[in-house]
């Protein structure tokens, strides 16, 4: 069952809005596990169309949800945004942090229960994930650090007001969020082929038969090196 999941999957890869096959993946995925509410949570999610994980299913088959990101210009108070687009989505400026997430879920409405959840903020990946209480996404969908090896547990420490500076200073080792995700009751399902994506379903989603899916099957990136920091900054085993 899980040879047959995940080679399907990977067949199934195919870009509209998404930066790699995250759009073919996602629908094949709720094919195979079905829909509930068509509900969304993405963050960052930039201007909402590119290389947004949920912009297909918002535009073209009838999803709804909320759209946030940490870049004014990104947001529906950029004039520009609103007016050279007509199918714009309403992107809430906020930054996305452990300390805030539950609240901005509660504050824009979101279901307790939704099908999916994107991240991708390039930072606290990990925690935020770690800190969502009380919603409870069938599907989540979040980007992994690629420059560790497969037993590695790391991630950023907890820093609030990080800001990607385009190093390899960012995020969480698939390890870490594999074990994070397994502690919410999640399996990792698969992984994008040409990006550090990795896709989890609900274990009470998933079919009786499930085996998990091997490390070196879920890790596209061949040897996994840690690269040093320019800043010297440390990693956090978790």
């Amino acid at each position: 069952m899980t040879q047959g999941w995940f080679s399907d999957l990977e067949a199934h890869e195919a870009s509209v809005y998404s930066q790699s096959g995250e759009d073919g993946t996602l629908a094949r995925l709720f094919d195979l596990i079905r829909l509930s509410n068509r509900f969304f949570v993405e963050f960052g999610a930039k201007d909402g169309k590119y290389l947004s994980n949920t912009a297909n299913f918002r535009l073209h088959q009838g999803w709804t949800g909320l759209l946030m990101d940490g870049d004014p210009e990104s947001s529906d108070d950029s004039a520009h945004h609103l007016l050279a687009d007509k199918t714009a989505p309403r992107v809430r400026e906020e930054i996305v942090t452990r300390e805030n997430i539950n609240q901005l879920l509660a504050r824009y409405r979101v279901p307790k229960n939704f099908d999916l959840l994107s991240i991708d903020i390039d930072g606290n990946d990990y925690w935020v994930w770690k800190a969502l209480e009380g919603y409870v996404p069938r599907v989540v969908l979040i980007e992994y650090n690629i420059f560790f090896q497969l037993h590695e547990r790391k991630t950023i420490p907890y820093d609030p007001a990080h800001v990607w500076d385009e190093s390899a200073f960012h995020g969480a080792s698939l390890a870490a969020l594999r074990d994070l995700g397994k502690q919410k009751g999640y399996e990792l399902v698969y992984t994008d082929s040409y990006a550090p994506n990795a896709f989890f379903v609900l274990e009470s989603e998933l079919p009786r038969q499930w085996n998990p899916v091997p490390e070196e099957r879920a890790a596209r990136w061949g040897e996994f090196v840690e690269r040093p920091d320019p800043q010297q900054r440390a990693w956090l085993e978790v």
